[in-house]
């Protein structure tokens, strides 16, 4: 992970504020880009998820297959209806709630009561006095250290990699998401008429879906998708904001535009990743101007190199911050639990 030392990379937090002037150029959606998008991104999901039926005539390894690039294609609905959330797919309000509502139904998240929460993760991400709501849960470690065994033993469970990547997803998207108690707590009757109107628009689409190929393909074909995409989408999450040298602080030390500069990172995948995944890596610009298609990321860094380089993670890389479950204050920095023992 490197950070650019070069001229013109904003390190303070008035610097960081200034890229918000900076950045207002690219926030205008092009109407018929995103629209295409939507296009290149629906087609292809539903090609792959009727090939997979069709494969299970072949073989179910053919099928499985056959469902990890639709793994990924729902992946990036899920962030078309991300960018939908923040009025950043089209000009119009409702045409971005719209896009976002029926999208939410496949990607099983109910999308107004998932945008709320999304608003205080950008609002609020990095303030250790405001966690709770649309993060991976972090503690520090003096917090950790006065906890119970029991208590102890549950974090550790929760952010083992076998739960917080495998089991935990799919019960997040497909079990937490019809009841996102959490979610919803403070809520406005939007946020509740979201997952009551996502749940009900679901049923009849399974229920359509399990009449036309039946129950046991049904559950064939689109749970491995369900599974691969949910577990792609929070690994994403994970490490745009899970790495070493992220930024976290208390009130008043803490700042919303440097949370966003140096509380998210570059994680520049390799080859066709990066479209797969709706340049969602390119996190720290989205979170500075969240405003800004995801279409338009990748000029920004090719206007502004200085940013690229700006808390930039590999995949490589990105392995390594697995092993980081809790915050050092003293060292400001995230470590493992063995990191964590040592600290006097």
């Amino acid at each position: 992970m490197t950070e650019s030392s070069g001229v013109g990379t904003p390190t303070a937090p008035q610097a960081a504020r200034d890229w918000i002037t900076i950045l207002q150029r690219y926030r205008h959606p092009d109407p018929a880009r995103s629209v295409f998008e939507l296009f290149i991104t629906f087609v292809p999901f539903v090609a792959l998820w009727i090939a997979a039926w069709l494969a299970l005539d072949v073989s179910f390894w053919l099928t499985l297959a056959l469902t990890v690039p639709a793994a990924f294609f729902l992946v990036r609905l899920f962030l078309i209806q991300h960018d939908c959330g923040h009025g950043a797919m089209f000009k119009k309000r409702a045409t971005n709630d719209g896009v976002g509502r029926v999208i939410g139904v496949l990607t099983l998240t109910p999308y107004d009561a998932w945008k709320r929460s999304h608003a205080i993760h950008h609002a609020s991400h990095g303030n250790l006095d405001q966690r709770g709501v649309g993060d991976i849960d972090t503690l520090t470690v003096r917090e950790y250290r006065a906890l119970s065994p029991w208590r102890r033993a549950l974090y550790r469970i929760y952010r083992n990699p076998v739960v917080l990547f495998g089991i935990g997803p799919t019960l997040l998207f497909v079990v937490q998401h019809r009841f996102p108690i959490s979610m919803l707590r403070n809520a406005d009757w939007r946020s509740w008429a979201s997952v009551i109107g996502t749940n009900l628009a679901l049923v009849a689409f399974v229920g359509l879906v399990v009449w036309l190929v039946g129950w046991q393909a049904f559950l064939a074909v689109h749970l491995p998708i369900v599974v691969i995409g949910s577990s792609i989408g929070v690994w994403l999450f994970y490490i745009q904001h899970q790495f070493e040298d992220t930024f976290w602080a208390e009130n008043p030390d803490w700042n919303v535009h440097e949370a966003a500069l140096h509380g998210s990172s570059h994680y520049d995948l390799p080859g066709i990743l990066p479209w797969l995944t709706a340049n969602i890596g390119v996190h720290h610009v989205h979170h500075l101007y969240s405003r800004i298609p995801y279409y338009r990321l990748p000029q920004v860094l090719s206007d502004f190199p200085e940013l690229a380089n700006v808390h930039r993670i590999t995949l490589w890389e990105s392995f390594k911050c697995v092993r980081l479950r809790l915050w050092d204050e003293s060292q400001r920095r995230l470590v493992s639990f063995a990191e964590a023992r040592a600290i006097a």
